[in-house]
Formats: C-alpha cells, structure tokens, sequence
C-alpha cells in the first residue's frame, strides 16, 4: 500500500508510534459513536485497533502535513450489499468509503480532500464499478461530505451507532461513469 499525497494531506498506513495521538482523537466520546465504533479506552486499545481494523488494506491516516500528526482516517472496504441502480460487472470491485476526522479539525474540508483522493484511487486502481459510503440519520457534516462528492442516496438501514443505540443507516452509491463525468467536468485529464 502506496502513499497518497493530496494539497494538505498525506493518507498512509497507521504505524504503532500513532497509538498516543490515536487515542486521544478516538477516546472522544462523541467521535467514535458517529463513526459507528466504541470510543478507545487506553493507548494499549488503540494500538490492538491499529493491528485490527486500521490495518486492513485501504486503510490510511490522514497525516496533516503541517503538522506531521494523523488527524484521522480513511478508508475503502470490500462491500457487497448490492445498489438496484449500480450493477457490478463481472470482474470489477465494489467498495465502502469510510472516513472519520478528529473533532477540533471538523469542518475544514479534510474529509472531502481525502475522500477524492481515495476515490479516485478506487476508480482508477482498485478498478472498483460502484463505490458506497454511508452516514447515521443524525450525523450532518458526514452527509454533507457524501453530497460533495456526487454520491446518490439509494436505501436506508436499520443500525446501531458506536455505543449500541438504535439509529438509522442512510446509504449512498457512486459508479464509476458519475464519478468520471464529475471529474472530467472540474477540469482533470483522464
């Protein structure tokens, strides 16, 4: 897994040494429910969560360059809950883009910045046909993430937030061709 370098950021693997500054981002007891997982509860936590979930591949911190410190995630998973309108032909991948930033950097455009690499590292790479993300009913800044970068809403799921209260699931869809239209009309070469 490659390194991937946007205007502010640098998505990398999580490292052990990101265990203290990892912790003190998702012990956040407001963070992790959002996200859809438990708030951490030590250094030790967070590092077994680096060895586990952070360490699927596609999975990345989001390393602000200016300060060298992770101030995030992001990643894309295997997904295979199927969208009616985006079928997956044979041979191609579908995904989830996942994605949470720490409180004190909400609202700085750092997920969209993310997202859009990490798009197009999935259209472009891991030859992904539909890419999927999703946000819980009550979770604002997700949606509005999700909007930004041309996904289409397609079903809604019963589910349970990070601290295992019932909630509500919105979930999205991007093909590859919405994707391409929208990259092409801002101007990139293919």
């Amino acid at each position: 897994m490659s390194q991937i370098e946007t205007e502010r950021l640098i998505l990398r693997p999580w490292e052990d040494g990101d265990a203290p500054v990892l912790y003190r981002w998702a012990s956040d007891p407001e963070l992790g429910p959002r996200a859809g997982w438990p708030p951490h509860t030590s250094q030790a936590n967070s590092l077994e969560i680096i060895h586990g979930a952070l360490g699927l591949p596609e999975t990345y911190a989001m390393v602000l360059k200016e300060t060298g410190e992770p101030v995030g995630s992001i990643g894309l998973y295997p997904q295979d809950v199927p969208c009616p309108d985006l079928p997956v032909p044979e041979g191609m991948a579908q995904m989830e883009l996942g994605y949470w930033v720490a409180r004190p950097y909400w609202g700085r455009g750092l997920a969209p910045e993310a997202a859009a690499a990490l798009l197009d590292r999935g259209f472009r790479a891991l030859n992904c046909a539909v890419i999927q993300c999703c946000h819980f009913d009550f979770n604002r800044q997700s949606r509005r993430v999700i909007e930004k970068l041309g996904f289409t809403y397609f079903a809604t799921e019963d589910a349970a937030d990070g601290a295992g209260n019932p909630c509500t699931t919105l979930r999205y869809a991007l093909g590859r061709e919405r994707w391409e239209q929208r990259r092409l009309g801002q101007g990139e070469q293919p």
